[in-house]
């Protein structure tokens, strides 16, 4: 079965994601505002569950239109085909949001999404009742400046969500924030990472992941395995390739610190989780006695900052701190989010390069020096 997909995203990963999914090898794939366009088939949609590091949901996109009323809403829907997707005992609610829309109320677009499907595979199925008892197929809508996108959801669970972080620290970064921050700092079998501010140990995990090429969904259930249009072998196959492609002698090594008796062990549990606490090492530890060895190494790292110290002051000490013990030595790489548009001149060195990324809602920057 050909399919069209759209991947959702954080603002400014869009780029890095499109490059994921070509390496995966998808087709036609398009990367715009906060989502990825790519096509292909079933075992696309289990490769893109199981091994994207950056999407946050994989859907299917069944249909793209304009709508100004709930009647030409209602009708555009009707047209398609969802017995291909939906059989006469699956659930399918509906969910979504509208912004900037003639259709505003969210509740009423639900009703009439859901109407029109029901009125389709009454037609489809010739019954005029649904159980809705066996699985369950999410139907996602988004409704902006009245451009409509009718969506299935095959992930369910969002993919930052890899399983392996139960509980976390104060503010802890996403896992997708973290692994396109590994994603640009390029990490390798043989990398030396450290962490100051480790917090639960996401970016240091992401890291590992990356390194040892341990696919980030591999241990985790997706919504579209219960699909009954997917052919059951696909997943079983993404994961099998998931596994060959594992190494796990590798040299690489992470460090990482943090003040809080609470994070360090967070992240030993988090990453025993994710079976990588043999390349993990965490200590309790302040950023000023923060020691690098001469050797290549990167520095990949989310400083507490305003909103989290509740004082903005102190994050600019911090910077400070972290210019200090972080040379300019050949061979280092150092790579810091922060939403400060001052962060250089606290760090005290221009960065040789900026990316803006958000973290969560918050607008910030990848300050890289390398």
């Amino acid at each position: 079965m050909n399919l069209n997909f759209v991947a959702p995203c954080m603002f400014g990963v869009e780029g890095l994601l499109a490059t994921e999914l070509k390496r995966m090898g998808c087709k036609n794939v398009s990367a715009e505002n906060g989502r990825v366009k790519f096509d292909g088939d079933e075992n696309t949609l289990a490769k893109a569950n199981v091994f994207s590091r950056l999407s946050e949901r994989i859907l299917i996109n069944l249909k793209e239109f304009k709508a100004l009323t709930f009647d030409s809403l209602f009708d555009e829907v009707k047209k398609i085909p969802f017995e291909n997707f939906i059989s006469k005992n699956d659930a399918f609610p509906v969910v979504g949001y509208s912004i900037n829309s003639s259709l505003h109320s969210v509740p009423n677009c639900q009703k009439i999404i859901k109407k029109a499907i029901v009125e389709r595979l009454k037609e489809a199925y010739k019954i005029s009742w649904f159980k809705e008892d066996a699985a369950k197929v999410l139907i996602r809508f988004s409704i902006i400046k009245d451009s409509v996108c009718i969506m299935i959801d095959t992930s369910g669970e969002a993919l930052h969500k890899r399983g392996y972080r139960a509980h976390s620290s104060i503010a802890p970064i996403k896992e997708t924030l973290a692994a396109a921050m590994c994603e640009l700092a390029r990490i390798f079998p043989d990398t030396i990472l450290y962490d100051p501010f480790c917090g639960s140990g996401t970016i240091l995990i992401e890291a590992a992941l990356m390194a040892m090429k341990k696919a980030p969904g591999l241990n985790r259930k997706f919504l579209s395995e219960n699909f009954g249009f997917l052919n059951k072998n696909a997943f079983k196959n993404a994961r099998a390739e998931a596994l060959d492609l594992i190494e796990k002698n590798i040299s690489f090594k992470a460090f990482g610190y943090d003040i809080s008796d609470e994070c360090i062990a967070l992240t030993k549990e988090n990453a025993k989780k994710a079976g990588v606490e043999n390349l993990i090492e965490v200590k309790k530890q302040d950023v000023k006695d923060l020691k690098l060895p001469e050797d290549r190494l990167k520095v990949i790292t989310n400083p507490p900052y305003g909103e989290r110290l509740l004082d903005i002051k102190k994050a600019e000490e911090l910077y400070k701190i972290e210019g200090k013990v972080m040379p300019e030595l050949k061979g280092y790489g150092y790579f810091i989010i922060s939403p400060h548009d001052e962060f250089e001149s606290f760090f005290g060195r221009e960065a040789t390069k900026k990316r803006k990324l958000y973290n969560g809602m918050l607008k910030c920057s990848l300050y890289m020096y390398f």
